[in-house]
Formats: C-alpha cells, sequence, structure tokens
C-alpha cells in the first residue's frame, strides 16, 4: 500500500517488469541479463509472487501523473509465465486503474508463441516486441536454443501467428560483429514481413574486463546506420519508422527522443526483478545500483531518490571534454553510459565505444536532418525530404 500522498512529478515513472527475471527458454550467447540469477543464488524459481505483483501495480498506477499507463514486461523470456499470471495482472490494473488508459507491451523471442498466446494479446491490446536478428543466415549467428539449435524459424513461425491474429507488434535487432556487414539485407528483411516500427541494439560488452568477440565494430556501426539511412530517407520516411532515425530528428530540432541512450539524462526508467529489488537500469542491474525493494520501500521513494537523481544526472556530468566539446554532442549526448568503457585521443576516460561510429553517421545525416527540421518548423511533413533528395 502507499503510505502517503505522493506529489506530481516533472517526469512519469517509467519502471520494467521482469516476471520470471532473468530465467529464458533460450541461450543467445551475446545475452547479458542471463547473468542476473547469480545475484539469487537461493533461488530456485525466479518466478514473481501475486503479492509482489499487487504491490506493483498498485504503486505503478498511483504514482503516475499521466492519464495514460504503460507496463513493459521483460525477461529473460516473460512468456514463460501462463496466461494466468497476465489475465490476473489485467485485473489488478482495472482495480487499481482508476478508469486511467492502461496500455501492455512484452519483449519475447516469439518462439513461445501460440494460437491462444495471440488471441489473448489481442483481445486485450498488447503490444508485442519481437527480438530477431534479421534474416536466418544473420538470426541463426546467435540466437540459439540451450542445446545450440537455431531459432529463426521458431520466430517467423510466431510472427505469422501474430499476423494471423492481427495483433501489433514491432522488431528489435541485435547488431553484432556479423550481421553488420548486411545493413540493406537486414533492413530490407524488416521490410518484407511487413514491420514498420524497428529498433537497433548494438552489442557492446564486456566478459571478465576484455570486450566480447561478438561486439559490433565501432566505424562499422557508422556504415550499418548509414547505409540503412540512405535507402529510408529516400524511399520510407513516413511509411518505415527506425527508432534511431527519430530520435535523431527529435534532437534535431530540440525536442525529447525516443529513446533514452539519446537523452541528455537517464535514470527515467529503472527495472524490477522477480522479488521486488529495483534497479536503476535493466544494463545496470548490478547490487552498487539496487536502489531498494518494493516490499520495504515505494517505487516512487526509490525512483526519485537522490541515489537515482544522481545516476541520471551522470550521464551529463561525467562526459569527457571530448565530447562536451563536440559538434553532435546535441545528437549524441555521450550514448548510453553502460557503453563509455574507452579513452579519448588524450588519454580521459569515458568516451562511450562507439563514439566513431555515431560522430559519421551524424556528420552524413546532417544535410538531410537539417532539411527536415526546417520542414517541421514550417509545419510541412518532413516525408518531403524524399523529394529532394531521391
Amino acid at each position: 500500500m502507499i503510505a502517503k500522498t505522493i506529489a506530481p512529478f516533472a517526469r512519469p515513472l517509467y519502471v520494467m517488469l521482469k516476471p520470471v527475471g532473468a530465467i529464458c527458454n533460450l541461450r543467445c550467447k551475446y545475452c547479458y541479463y542471463l547473468e542476473k540469477k547469480d545475484l539469487y543464488p537461493e533461488s530456485t524459481s525466479y518466478v514473481m509472487s501475486d503479492g509482489i505483483l499487487e504491490q506493483f501495480i498498485e504503486q505503478y498506477l498511483n504514482a503516475q501523473t499521466m492519464h495514460e499507463v504503460l507496463f513493459t514486461w521483460h525477461g529473460g523470456e516473460p512468456l514463460m509465465r501462463n496466461r494466468n499470471f497476465f489475465k490476473h495482472a489485467l485485473e489488478l490494473q482495472k482495480k487499481y486503474g482508476r478508469g486511467r488508459q492502461i496500455d501492455n507491451c512484452i519483449q519475447t523471442n516469439g518462439t513461445l508463441l501460440t494460437d491462444d498466446w495471440c488471441k489473448f494479446f489481442k483481445e486485450n491490446n498488447f503490444l508485442l516486441g519481437i527480438s530477431i536478428d534479421g534474416p536466418q543466415h544473420c538470426h541463426d549467428v546467435y540466437r540459439r536454443t540451450k542445446d545450440n539449435r537455431p531459432t529463426f524459424l521458431q520466430v517467423m513461425k510466431g510472427i505469422s501467428l501474430l499476423k494471423k491474429h492481427n495483433v501489433e507488434f514491432n522488431v528489435m535487432g541485435v547488431v553484432n560483429d556479423y550481421n553488420v556487414d548486411y545493413p540493406l539485407e537486414f533492413y530490407r528483411f524488416f521490410k518484407s514481413i511487413d514491420c514498420h516500427f524497428i529498433q537497433f541494439a548494438p552489442i557492446v560488452e564486456r566478459i571478465d574486463g576484455k570486450l566480447a568477440t561478438w561486439n559490433v565494430p565501432s566505424e562499422k556501426w557508422g556504415d550499418f546506420l548509414i547505409a540503412i539511412f540512405d535507402e529510408w530517407v529516400r524511399k520510407d520516411v513516413g511509411t518505415f519508422y527506425i527508432q534511431y532515425f527519430d530520435s535523431t530528428l527529435a534532437n534535431w530540432v530540440g525536442q525529447q527522443p525516443g529513446v533514452c541512450i539519446q537523452a541528455k539524462t537517464c535514470g527515467h526508467a529503472g527495472v524490477m526483478e522477480f522479488n521486488g529489488d529495483v534497479y536503476s537500469c535493466d544494463h545496470f542491474v548490478y547490487p552498487e545500483y539496487k536502489l531498494g525493494n518494493i516490499q520495504t520501500q515505494t517505487l516512487t521513494e526509490m525512483m526519485y531518490s537522490d541515489k537515482q537523481t544522481k545516476f541520471g544526472n551522470d550521464k551529463q556530468d561525467t562526459l569527457p571534454t571530448q565530447c562536451k566539446e563536440c559538434q553532435f554532442l546535441f545528437a549524441c549526448n555521450g550514448e548510453c553510459p553502460k557503453n563509455r568503457i574507452i579513452k579519448t585521443d588524450s588519454g580521459e576516460t569515458g568516451l562511450n565505444y562507439l563514439c566513431k561510429g555515431y560522430y559519421k553517421f551524424f556528420e552524413h545525416v546532417a544535410p538531410y536532418m537539417d532539411f527536415m527540421k526546417k520542414e517541421l518548423l514550417a509545419k510541412r511533413p518532413p516525408a518531403n525530404v524524399m523529394e529532394i533528395f531521391a
């Protein structure tokens, strides 16, 4: 129960849910989250209890200042919980929602989708995020089962079921050392399956202090974005929506970007593990970034705490001089703090691993962004760019 009345805040409270923690039916080789189960060696099931679920939903809804509220279910693989769990969640949302508009989205690997799941999602207006790394030869490199079998055909079967039941979905493609060499094939594949909302997630991980072999090379990341942008800006503006491009344009016109990594500060999106532990961010689920537990503190107390505020402001406050003096700081803002793992040319720490790639991308797209900015300011559609640069 909320112990006290909460005053309105300047930004909405957003916390992602992990109903099965780090448990997953797949073993994607680059997954950064499976190791998180080691934080809870005493646990055996990693299943969120009904009590913690109810506490979260009540607190989350009571803390919101907007009429529209979004719940995001993540993993691990959230579909390892059965439909009764999500039916109960919907009942609790209705109980504590007080007439608010409540939306739900789930990020899933798609391999567990069935007709019954898709009927449920359609009936309850869920948005599905499907993790798929491009065409088969790209996807199957790293996205494997526990016994190392490929998963592409299973995911495509799931996507076919979503289409069959008219369930809204978007895709999130992880970009790694392999598929970064196939940008147009990657992009055109998503267009071929009629997915109009596309997100990219470049892999940058360290294992025992060393860069992972599957990391996307920085300059190749820039080349990847440029190749796709050049096709998108001539053919697909206003038809296919690519999160990086939309957020870049938002920063170009001085608006809040739609993705946290390109914002000036972070700390606006926490994550709650299966046992009620709340962490600063999905990419910072480490003991030093634990904010508390929902059973002893409210979500509002944790997410608006001095510790979380400092975590969010550190994104801007700890930028190296090279970033502060960069002409594209407004577009990049140092990207995600988890990727600030290399040194600048002068030896200063905290430079983003992907810096060279992003600089190359922003330099390339600047004329197009300038044009689309002028169109927006003149209250004309930015899709006019296609006529000019075709």
